[in-house]
């Protein structure tokens, strides 16, 4: 397999495992990157890391031996797959780390910007070089890379093609943070900062930070109302409360 599922202490990890190939993103692959999400959305674990194997390559982004010579509504169908694909990142129950271990370029930085946090070691190198080929970004950069680092250089870095080292892709926020040793180590560690918060909160602020992007403000404060209302709701509330007043560790039970 191409991709491995595996579970880490009170984690998932998601490795893409085609070293040969740095991780290359063939069809086949993002059929299997679905599947993964599939599963990992059952299983009860607190977060979900993404790396690929290898020291050199996180993900060195679409196979280009399978884009060529195709009719464009499979053209199309491509850019789906792996726009579906990465979607399911945002439905999982719980966030995503991406722990780029080094390069992400085209679809593998598009996996990375579709994961929750981003961190990287200080050898990451990280672009959308597609306009080298005469294409433009197809599973889903053109829309999440302009919300993470601003339109201005999002446009530069997709038109230019151009490549952010860690130091400057931590700068702009396209990295939350540079690591050091071993990536999935720090993504673990990254991970134990916030798993033993309630699930359903975590979601909730996802959900509400993500309609920030996406709607006018008076509609996303709406939003922000109502998610706020149903935490409220939940007996995880009650006990982060009681366990503040109480002067002692909430224990969540994401109920």
């Amino acid at each position: 397999m191409s991709v491995e599922l595996t579970r880490l202490d009170d984690c998932a990890l998601l490795r893409l495992n085609r070293p040969e190939a740095l991780n290359a993103l063939s069809f086949g692959v993002l059929e299997e990157i679905s599947a993964a999400l599939v599963e990992v959305a059952t299983w009860k674990v607190r977060a979900l890391i993404v790396t690929g194997a290898g020291e050199k390559a996180f993900c060195a982004g679409a196979d280009i031996k399978e884009l060529g010579d195709r009719p464009l509504i499979e053209c199309k169908r491509g850019s789906e797959l792996g726009q579906a694909a990465f979607a399911q990142l945002d439905r999982l129950p719980f966030a995503s780390i991406a722990a780029i271990n080094g390069f992400a370029f085209g679809g593998g930085l598009e996996l990375a910007l579709a994961c929750t946090f981003r961190l990287g070691v200080s050898r990451a190198k990280l672009g959308l070089p597609e306009i080298k080929l005469g294409l433009i970004p197809g599973y889903g950069g053109t829309q999440r890379l302009p919300r993470l680092i601003g339109e201005a250089r999002a446009m530069e870095m997709i038109i230019l093609g151009r490549t952010v080292e860690a130091e400057e892709g931590a700068r702009i926020g396209l990295l939350h943070r540079i690591v050091e040793g071993n990536v999935v180590d720090a993504a673990l560690a990254f991970a134990h900062e916030f798993s033993s918060f309630s699930l359903l909160a975590q979601g909730f602020a996802r959900e509400a930070v993500s309609r920030a992007l996406d709607v006018p403000i008076h509609e996303g404060l709406k939003a922000e109302a109502n998610l706020s209302t149903l935490a409220y709701a939940t007996a995880d509330a009650a006990e982060g409360m009681t366990a503040f007043m109480e002067k002692r560790k909430a224990e969540f039970k994401d109920a």
